[in-house]
C-alpha cells in the first residue's frame, strides 16, 4: 500500500520500521519541527526524523496542517492510508479525507479508556490491572474513532518506560496485521465510558507523600523515566527510579526490605524518613526508595546515596 507515515517520538518509531519491513510504500513522513533541547537549547530532530532520514524517507515537518497548501501537499501524495504513531498534531478533516482508506491511528490504551495524550502514565496512576493497544480509524474527535483491532496486557509493576516500549512493540505488529487485510476489519463504535488521559505536567511529578505508599508507588513508575518523580531534602531534589512498598505488618515469605520498620509504629506524619534505610511515611503506610538519582549525577542505589549523602530518621522532606 501507499502510505503517509506520520509520528514524532520513540513510541513511533517501531511502527514506522514495520511499514518499511513488511514492503509498504512510504511515501512521506510526517513528524514535528525540531525542538530547542538539551543545555545548549539547540533545534533537535524528532526520533521519527532521524530514523525516517536513515531509512532514505522524505521528511516534512509542517508546523500545522490547517492551511491549505499543507493539506494540498498531503493530497496530493495520492496515499492508499495514513498510519499516525503519536503524531502530536490534529488532522483537520480534509487531511482526515485524503487517503483513500482514511487515517489509522496506534493509540496506546484499550480505548474508550484513556483517551488523550498520556494515556500510559494515567493507566498507571490510576492503578488500572491492564491496559493496551488500540488500531482506531481516525475522525475530527479526539481518540473517538470507531477501532479496528484491539489487544491487552497486564500492567503489574512495570514503569512508564517499559510500558511504552512493550505498546510500540505491539502497536507496530498490530498496524501490520490490519493493513495485510484491511477489508477484514469491521469498525466497531466505541463504547461509553470514555476517561480522559491529560498531558503530564511536570509539577505532578513531585511526590505526594499524603497519599498511600500504594499510590505513591505508582507515581514512581508513571513518570519514570520523564518527568521523574522527586522529593526535595537540604534545598536539593532527589528523583525516586524506583521504590518498595512497605507493609503496615510483617508477613511470611515478604523479603527484609518489605518488612514494616520499627519506627513505623505507631505510624507518624506523612513525608518523614522513618529510619536510616530512607523509609519514608505516607498517608497510610510507607515506602523505600530502591534507586535514586541526584541532580547531575548517575542513577544509583539508595544505599549508595545514603553513604555519601545523610538522611536521618525525622527528617522532614518537602
Amino acid at each position: 500500500m501507499r502510505i503517509a507515515f506520520m509520528g514524532t517520538p520513540d513510541f513511533a518509531v517501531p511502527t514506522l520500521e514495520a511499514l518499511v519491513a513488511a514492503g509498504h510504500d512510504v511515501a512521506a513522513v510526517y513528524t514535528q519541527p525540531p525542538r530547542p533541547a538539551g543545555r545548549g537549547k539547540a533545534p533537535q530532530k524528532s526520533p521519527v526524523q532521524l530514523r525516517a532520514e536513515a531509512l532514505g524517507i522524505a521528511v516534512r515537518s509542517p508546523g500545522t496542517l490547517r492551511d491549505a497548501e499543507a493539506q494540498a501537499a498531503f493530497a496530493a501524495l495520492d496515499l492508499d492510508v495514513a498510519a499516525v504513531a503519536a503524531y502530536g498534531l490534529i488532522l483537520p478533516q480534509p487531511v482526515l479525507d485524503a487517503p483513500r482508506h482514511g487515517c489509522l491511528n496506534v493509540h496506546g490504551s484499550l480505548l474508550p479508556r484513556w483517551r488523550g495524550a498520556a494515556p500510559v502514565q494515567r493507566a498507571i496512576l490510576a492503578g488500572d490491572e491492564e491496559t493496551g493497544l488500540t488500531i482506531m480509524q481516525m475522525e475530527k474527535g479526539l481518540d473517538t474513532g470507531p477501532m479496528l483491532l484491539k489487544r491487552a496486557t497486564p500492567i503489574g509493576a512495570k514503569t512508564a518506560g517499559d510500558l511504552t516500549a512493550e505498546l510500540a512493540a505491539m502497536g507496530a505488529a498490530m498496524m501490520i496485521e490490519v493493513l495485510a487485510d484491511l477489508p477484514a476489519f469491521t469498525p466497531v463504535i466505541q463504547p461509553e465510558g470514555a476517561t480522559h488521559a491529560a498531558k503530564v505536567d511536570k509539577a505532578e511529578a513531585r511526590l505526594d507523600f499524603s497519599q498511600s505508599a500504594e499510590q505513591v508507588e505508582r507515581q514512581i513508575r508513571a513518570f519514570t523515566p520523564a518527568p521523574g518523580a522527586w522529593f526535595e531534602v537540604g534545598g536539593e531534589r532527589i528523583r525516586v527510579l524506583s521504590a518498595d512498598v512497605l507493609r503496615r505488618r510483617p508477613e511470611p515469605g515478604l523479603s527484609e526490605a518489605m518488612r514494616e520498620p520499627p519506627a513505623l509504629r505507631p505510624a507518624p506524619e506523612y513525608g518523614v524518613v522513618l529510619d536510616d534505610q530512607l523509609a519514608i511515611s505516607c498517608g497510610t503506610g510507607a515506602i523505600r526508595p530502591t534507586r535514586v538519582q541526584r541532580a547531575g549525577k548517575s542513577a544509583m542505589a539508595t544505599g549508595e546515596l545514603l553513604r555519601g549523602f545523610t538522611i536521618p530518621a525525622g527528617t522532614r522532606l518537602a
